[in-house]
């Protein structure tokens, strides 16, 4: 089954053609033969013989880009005047700046702002250092921090690579929360050195999101820093995809009649993500978790597991089922892919219990395409946004970050996570089904539900600075 086109892998094209009726027609069917999806026409301009217009053309590959080019170039009397792709374009020169906010246009505001009036708010936060909470970004301003060593389904892509990623992040928490975000890339893959950095620059930031770290080290650094600092840290990879997972499945239990302490979750990967989402979901009542990785499953026992793998092995897999993905898989409800690409098959989706649920959440490209088990799944869900039920932590991590700055909260506790996670599946409400399980992430109710719900935890396990 061919794959979706996808907004990822579009194109804008401007292409001249004959002033002739039809040959805009041509091009449409030219491109749709080669499975190209037009979503939009723009720039139309009539030059007397010729027309020139601007086709968006969704893709699903860079080589799909290159076969609807030769299919229009195919056209007699067609010519491609510009080739854009528009993911790209996009990227050009970051997706981020810094703006002002206080105004600079005359002698007065400059000594507000600046010398000689700074000097006074200098003072005061040296008399009382809680005071920068007040007078400086750390009221709002968090650090993204990430070595580039675990960027979710590219892997160990290094820091300069992570960084579009991490842009993107500081883009989320701006647009969907109002909290200012700056992106750290670290050239370092030694956890101590990481702590020590974000040591440093603590004061800078009111607090912490650490991304993309891999496993078992994102564990230490986050458990070093919250510890260590008496402002929020919130590793995403973790809690992040951990409180949107069980917000989706809590509705997607209810979608197919299940209850958590009745089902088997296998969970596909089991690092950083693996493990947060398996111990949320253990919290939440599922008794029967089994995660798999390379090797196969993970059980007591196994040789050679890392010290988060074996508090897993240890806290999981209560039947001790042995094997690869296909033979643990078997008889399971839920699956939950954090993992790589290609991963599941249709024979596997085949054997778990009646009504599967299907999380395949790797990215860019999920552990099965949802196209080829719509008929077989009770509920499929994805972290893409072009595919129904996107799991997204964008639904979850601004408003958790906007939550604990309105409270004043020095870390991010527990009980936030999971009233986040209610929070989220709350706002789907009674319009629960297969194709509509978690809210979208442009859903603006999001924001406020989360925001509201961590605050308010926040406030009653007593983690918050005076106000």
């Amino acid at each position: 089954m061919a794959e979706t086109p996808t907004p990822a892998y579009s194109v804008r094209v401007r292409v001249r053609m004959p002033n002739l009726p039809g040959m805009l027609g041509k091009i449409a069917v030219a491109i749709g033969e080669v499975g190209g999806n037009i979503t939009g026409l723009e720039g139309f301009e009539v030059k007397t013989a010729h027309l020139d217009e601007d086709v968006v053309v969704n893709c699903t590959s860079e080589a799909h880009q290159e076969e609807v080019r030769r299919a229009i170039e195919s056209i007699g009397g067609v010519e491609i005047l510009e080739w854009e792709d528009r993911t790209f374009k996009m990227h050009e020169g970051g997706k981020i700046e810094v703006l002002p906010l206080a105004p600079v246009a005359d002698v007065d505001d400059l000594s507000m702002a600046y010398t000689p009036g700074v000097a006074r708010v200098c003072l005061d936060i040296a008399k009382d250092e809680s005071a920068s909470h007040e007078y400086t970004i750390r009221r709002n301003t968090v650090a993204i921090v990430s070595d580039g060593t675990a960027v979710l389904g590219l892997g160990d892509i290094g820091p300069y690579a992570a960084m579009p990623v991490m842009e993107g992040k500081a883009l989320l928490f701006k647009h969907f929360a109002g909290v200012d975000a700056f992106p750290l890339c670290v050239r370092t893959k030694s956890v101590d050195e990481l702590v020590d950095l974000v040591m440093k620059i603590e004061p800078t930031f009111g607090g912490i999101n650490l991304e993309d770290i891999a496993a078992p080290g994102a564990f230490e650094v986050e458990e070093r820093l919250d510890k260590a600092l008496d402002i929020p840290v919130f590793h995403d990879d973790q809690h992040g995809t951990a409180i949107v997972t069980l917000a989706a499945l809590d509705n997607a239990l209810k979608v197919v009649g299940k209850v958590p302490g009745d089902i088997k979750v296998v969970v596909a990967g089991v690092g950083a993500a693996g493990v947060a989402v398996s111990k949320i979901l253990m919290d939440a009542g599922v008794r029967n978790v089994i995660g798999v990785d390379r090797q196969g499953a993970v059980y007591d026992g196994r040789a050679g597991l890392n010290s988060s793998k074996q508090w897993f092995a240890e806290h999981t897999n209560p039947d001790g089922l042995r094997g690869s993905i296909s033979e643990v898989i078997r008889g399971a409800d839920v699956f939950i892919g954090l993992s790589a690409p290609d991963l599941l098959t249709v024979d596997d989706v085949r054997s778990m219990a009646k009504d599967p649920i299907v999380f395949a959440m790797a990215n860019p490209n999920p552990e099965i395409r949802p196209e080829l088990i719509t008929d077989i799944a009770a509920v499929i869900a994805t972290g893409r946004s072009d595919f129904p039920n996107q799991i997204n932590n964008v639904l979850a991590f601004p408003g958790v970050f906007r939550g604990a700055f309105d409270a004043r909260a020095r870390r991010i506790t527990e009980n936030m996570k999971v009233a986040a996670a209610r929070a989220i599946a709350s706002v789907v409400g009674d319009d629960v089904r297969p194709d509509f399980i978690i809210p979208s992430v442009f859903e603006p109710r999001v924001v406020d539900a989360v925001a509201i719900a961590c605050r308010d935890a926040a406030i009653a396990d007593g983690v918050c600075r005076q106000q």
